[in-house]
C-alpha cells in the first residue's frame, strides 16, 4: 500500500486527517511492513467508513487488516444514536458473531505423544464434529425452537445438555445477547440454520487442538489457567447460514432506503440505516438473534467435543477459558473526550478487548482484564492475549482478531495442493483432517500474514498484552 497520504504518529501508528467526505479521521495500528503489505483497498475502505454519519472520533484498522466487503476486515466504527449514527450491515459482515471459544483440557502434550492416540483424537473428532460446505448434524430444530435458540443463545443450549452451567460465566454477554427478536429474521433464514446447529462449516473456521510453547507473562498464565506444555483447544465459527442470510437480506434492504434517509453512499457495500430508523432497529434485533445462533452453536460443538474426549482421553478436563466474537455491533458506553456516551462499536474482523477492572467482564477476568483469542493460520501459530489499559482511547477497547489473508482463496487454490499442503503439516507432526482439499489448499498457512508480527504490532500499539502462544497439534477444517 502506498504510504504517501498517511501521516506517521508513531512505530505502530498512522493517520489518514479528514480529506472529502470524510468526517473523522482515520487510523491504522501496524508495523511499515505490516502497512506497505496491505492492499491498497483498505485504504479506500477505512476512509469511507469515516465518511458515514453519526462517526465519533475515528475509523479504525487492526493490523491485521485487508480487504472486505465494505468496511475493511479488521475495521473499528462507533457511532452515536444520538448525532444520528447508522448501523451498517457491511460493518458486521455475513458470518455475524463468527468468534473463537477455546478451552483448557488439564492434559499435556504427552498425552498425545503415541501417534496411534493422536491419530485415534483427530478421526474421532472429524467424525463427530460435522464440518464442511453445508455441514448439518442431527439437530432439528422446530420452529418454537429455532425462536428460543435466538432468543436464548448458549444459555439455551445449557439449559438442554448441551454444556455445563459454568461454561456460561466465560462467555460475553453470559452466553446470551439481549434485544434479539426472532421475528425480524426471515423464514429463509430460519430454514437455512434449521440442521446447522453443532456445525463448523467450511472456510477460515476450524476446531484446532493445540499446545501451549511459551509463556509471555507468567502471572496472566497462572490467571487464565494456562502453563507450558498444556493441550487446549479452539473452535472459530459463526451463525452458518443464518448469519449469511441475514447480512444478504438486510444490505440489500439498507441500499434500497439509504436514499430517503439522505444518505449518500461512497460505496454500495456500506450500505446502513439510521441506528433509530425502523430498518435499523429491525436490523439490530436480527443481529442479535445471529449472535445468539453463534454462541449455541459453538456451545453444542464444546458438547460433541467433551463426548469425543471422553472417549478417546477419558482422563481430560474440558473448562471453558473464554468465547469472543469478532464480527458484531456492540451497544456500550465509551468515555470520548472526557464525557461518556452510548455508542454502538462495529468490530468487524476485530475483537473486543476490555482492560482490567472493566464492569462487564466475568468475575474471573476483571483484575487482569479480557482474553483475547487470536487464531493463527492452519499450521501456525495462535495467540491468547489480554485486554490492557489505554485500548479503550484508542480502539474503542478493540484488537486484531487473526492473521489476516495475504492473498484470495481463489488465488491459494491456484498455488497450492491440499494433499501436499496435508502431507506437508503431518511430516511437523500437525494432523489434519478436512472434508475438502480446495478448503486446505485455500487456508494454507502461506496465505496468510504473518501472524506473529500481527500480534507483535498489537501489543505494541497497546491494544492487548501477550500472554501465550500455541502450536497446532491437530486441526479439523471443512
Amino acid at each position: 500500500m502506498d504510504l504517501s497520504p498517511f501521516e506517521r504518529v508513531g512505530d505502530t501508528v498512522w493517520r489518514i486527517p479528514p480529506v472529502g467526505a470524510m468526517r473523522v479521521p482515520a487510523v491504522l495500528y501496524a508495523t511499515e511492513g505490516l502497512m506497505r503489505d496491505m492492499d491498497d483497498k483498505v485504504f479506500e475502505q477505512i476512509t469511507n467508513v469515516a465518511s458515514l454519519p453519526g462517526i465519533v472520533k475515528a475509523a479504525y484498522a487492526m493490523p491485521d487488516a485487508h480487504w472486505g466487503y465494505g468496511f475493511p476486515i479488521g475495521g473499528v466504527a462507533a457511532f452515536d444514536p444520538d448525532e444520528e449514527g447508522v448501523i451498517s450491515a457491511g460493518g458486521v459482515g455475513f458470518d455475524i458473531s463468527c468468534g473463537v471459544r477455546l478451552l483448557l483440557t488439564g492434559l499435556t502434550r504427552a498425552a498425545l505423544e503415541p501417534l496411534p492416540v493422536k491419530e485415534r483424537l483427530a478421526d474421532a473428532l472429524f467424525a463427530g464434529i460435522p464440518a464442511g460446505v453445508g455441514s448439518q448434524s442431527a439437530i432439528r430444530l422446530s420452529a418454537k425452537e429455532m425462536d428460543a435458540m435466538l432468543t436464548g443463545g448458549a444459555a439455551w443450549a445449557v439449559a438442554r445438555s448441551w454444556g455445563e452451567p459454568a461454561d456460561l460465566a466465560r462467555i460475553e454477554e453470559g452466553g446470551r445477547m439481549g434485544g434479539a427478536d426472532p421475528a425480524a429474521v426471515s423464514s429463509r433464514a430460519k430454514e437455512r440454520q434449521r440442521g446447522q446447529m453443532g456445525t463448523l462449516g467450511s472456510g477460515n473456521h476450524y476446531l484446532e487442538v493445540q499446545e501451549v510453547v511459551e509463556l509471555f507473562d507468567d502471572s496472566l498464565g497462572r490467571a487464565f489457567g494456562l502453563a507450558v506444555g498444556d493441550i487446549v483447544v479452539s473452535i472459530h465459527c459463526g451463525s452458518r447460514g443464518l448469519g449469511h442470510q441475514i447480512g444478504t437480506e438486510f444490505l440489500r434492504a439498507m441500499a434500497l432506503e439509504a436514499p430517503a434517509h439522505g444518505i449518500r453512499l461512497p460505496d454500495r457495500e456500506l450500505a446502513c440505516a439510521p441506528l433509530a430508523s425502523p430498518l435499523g432497529q429491525r436490523y439490530l434485533a436480527a443481529m442479535r438473534s445471529a449472535m445468539n445462533c453463534a454462541m449455541a452453536n459453538r456451545q453444542i460443538l464444546t458438547h460433541f467435543l467433551r463426548q469425543v474426549f471422553r472417549d478417546i482421553l477419558p482422563e481430560a478436563r474440558i473448562d471453558l477459558l473464554y468465547d469472543v466474537s469478532h464480527n458484531t455491533c456492540k451497544e456500550e458506553r465509551h468515555d470520548v473526550d472526557g464525557k461518556s456516551r452510548r455508542l454502538f462499536v462495529h468490530r468487524k474482523g476485530a475483537t473486543r478487548a476490555f482492560s482490567p477492572g472493566h464492569p462487564d467482564l466475568p468475575e474471573a477476568f476483571r483484575a487482569v482484564g479480557q482474553p483475547v483469542l487470536i487464531g493463527g493460520s492452519m499450521g501456525t501459530f495462535s495467540y491468547i492475549l489480554a485486554g490492557t489499559f489505554g485500548s479503550e482511547v484508542k480502539s474503542f477497547s478493540s484488537a486484531c482478531h487473526g492473521a489476516g489473508r495475504a492473498m484470495s482463496r481463489s488465488q491459494a487454490a491456484k498455488r497450492w495442493r491440499g494433499q501436499d499442503v496435508v502431507r506437508g503439516l503431518a511430516a511437523r507432526g500437525i494432523l489434519v483432517r478436512s472434508a475438502s482439499f480446495r478448503g486446505v489448499a485455500e487456508e494454507a498457512p502461506k496465505a496468510y500474514k504473518e501472524v506473529g508480527a500481527v500480534v507483535d504490532a498489537t501489543s505494541a500499539a497497546g491494544l492487548a498484552r501477550k500472554v501465550a502462544r500455541l502450536v497446532p497439534v491437530v486441526c479439523v477444517k471443512g
